[in-house]
């Protein structure tokens, strides 16, 4: 009994120490990848379902839970955080489009505008997408490139999504390369006398006879049973698979061809820069953009936004296959720049009848006139994009009224029964910085993240759950995300590197502390008083990777 006892002693001793992980190797090369509009909603919907990458990190660190954890879930802002470290507030990208009521600007058709872009380059001719030069110089901090590069210039970066201001959002402001599909094109900043690599001509091409033709989408075996016909309108018709018809480039970004080709431009540059070959660790960032396309003109619940994942899948498990095959160590992490919610069509037909478009009458520019009449002034007595969000008061209005103008027009929409809450630039520069757990955040709390006193508006307006801020389903897009709701907020963050021993934390995270969890893998220092984040211990056991 005694020999059985030391042998089984001997075991259990031995089964311990094995399942004790290896500290992670000092990774050569950092990947991050941001799913756009990849919700956690989407990411556990098809998790059984994954061959392919996405079933890869699904076995190593995972946070399904994590937050985008402000309150304005758009891209910008959302992919603002991701490679930073720290929340809208701190990053100043509040919005994919802010208002400056003290710049009034031209666009193309020559209508007055104060609409300022996220990534676009301050003081540029227009601020409409024809005439806009990207810059990442709107974005106040640095990224995870940007701290390396100040350590050692030798460092690579190289940046490429199918949005600019995703790829210049995660890139930050010293990245050796940053790529986006602008319209036509992988293109890169017109202004700095930069180019592209020679290896992504022979892509472009390809994606202009692509646009050309229609674009016939397979349908995934298991999406099948999602392939149910919903008329959203007496034109609209969702949910089932169609192709595309030729020389559409707008509806070819939201086929798992767009996303494809923008992989194919990341590898092609990737070997072309020699990303992790050097002495120093590299950054490679790829956004992939189709299943945000896909999302608001479909939804996100039928075959369509079923098929986009698979494709995701597919490339994210290349991504991975060829990473192994340069057998340069590289840690990995993959996320979101916010999450969605389906059309409210479909909402309404599977249980959730209580889904609704916004009253059109929220809008900036009708309300705006209401208020305006309601306090006698001319015009329209407020700039804004939206039916919710950040509303400015326009220039036009009167100091002397100014007040009048704005008591006025936050009752009304505090009023109005499909508005949740509404913040004042005062309240919210009182409010304190949020805290405690994420999900558990307080509406303010959730402004408060989101709010520069630069460049927010002079009340934000959020409203209620469940209403989606498209008034009409004949808006070109059908759904949308922006909100400070769960399904807005709520994204994946998985962490893998070979030899990582597995788990899954289901409790909320946030997506600015992946940059302290990557600088601690690399032994990177970020003071704790320039970010938001905080490292995550992704060792499990006994060991941890935060100091």
């Amino acid at each position: 009994m005694i020999r059985i006892s030391i042998v089984a002693g001997l075991l259990v001793t031995a089964s311990v120490t094995m399942a004790q992980p290896a500290p992670p190797p000092k990774p050569k090369l950092i990947v991050a990848i941001s799913v756009d509009q990849f919700s956690s909603d989407v990411y556990n919907e098809y998790r059984t379902q994954y061959m392919g990458g996405l079933k890869r990190l699904s076995s190593g660190i995972v946070f399904p839970a994590g937050h985008q954890s402000h309150a304005a879930t758009e891209t910008c802002p959302g992919h603002s955080t991701i490679l930073t470290g720290s929340r809208p507030s701190r990053t100043g990208i509040i919005a994919n489009d802010w208002q400056n009521p003290n710049l009034e600007r031209k666009t193309a058709k020559g209508d007055p505008t104060f609409e300022i872009y996220c990534s676009e380059t301050p003081g540029a001719v227009g601020s409409d997408a024809s005439r806009r030069l990207i810059s990442s110089q709107f974005l106040k901090v640095p990224t995870l490139g940007d701290r390396l590069k100040a350590i050692d210039p030798a460092t690579k970066v190289l940046s490429v999504s199918g949005k600019d201001r995703s790829a210049v959002m995660m890139g930050g402001h010293k990245a050796d390369l940053t790529i986006w599909w602008d319209g036509k094109a992988f293109g890169t900043y017109a202004d700095k006398g930069a180019s592209v690599p020679a290896s992504i001509a022979p892509i472009n091409a390809r994606a202009t006879a692509a646009v050309a033709k229609p674009v016939a989408i397979p349908l995934p075996k298991h999406c099948q049973s999602l392939a149910r016909p919903l008329a959203v309108n007496d034109k609209l018709t969702v949910g089932v698979l169609s192709p595309r018809a030729p020389g559409d480039a707008s509806a070819w970004r939201g086929t798992p061809e767009f996303d494809a080709m923008t992989m194919d431009v990341a590898l092609a540059a990737m070997k072309s820069m020699k990303l992790g070959q050097g002495t120093t660790t590299d950054v490679l960032a790829v956004g992939l953009s189709g299943p945000d396309y896909v999302g608001h003109a479909f939804g996100t619940s039928g075959a369509e936004t079923c098929t986009q994942v698979a494709a995701v899948d597919v490339q994210v498990g290349r991504l991975m296959a060829a990473l192994d095959a340069t057998k340069i160590p590289y840690a990995i992490v993959l996320t979101a720049d916010h999450g969605g919610i389906d059309t409210t069509e479909r909402l309404d037909v599977q249980g959730l009848p209580q889904a609704e478009r916004a009253d059109i009458r929220l809008s900036a520019m009708i309300m705006g006139r209401t208020v305006a009449a309601a306090v006698g002034a001319s015009g329209n007595a407020l700039i804004g994009r939206a039916t919710f969000g950040d509303m400015y008061l326009a220039p036009t209005i009167p100091d002397a009224m100014r007040g009048k103008v704005l008591e006025t027009a936050v009752k009304m929409y505090r009023d109005h029964p499909q508005v949740a809450a509404v913040f004042t630039k005062t309240e919210l520069i009182a409010a304190p910085q949020p805290s405690g757990p994420v999900e558990d955040w307080s509406l303010i709390e959730r402004a408060k993240a989101s709010f520069d006193p630069e460049r927010s508006g002079d009340f934000v307006v959020f409203l209620k759950r469940y209403v989606s801020p498209i008034p009409t389903s004949g808006m070109g897009y059908i759904a949308t995300h922006g909100s400070p709701w769960g399904y807005d907020r709520r994204v994946p963050i998985l962490f893998w590197w070979k030899g990582a021993l597995p788990f899954e934390q289901p409790n909320g995270v946030e997506t600015v502390d992946i940059l302290p969890t990557l600088a601690s893998l690399i032994g990177l220092n970020v003071p704790k008083a320039e970010i938001d984040g905080r490292c995550l211990d992704v060792v499990a056991g006994t060991g941890t990777n935060c100091n």
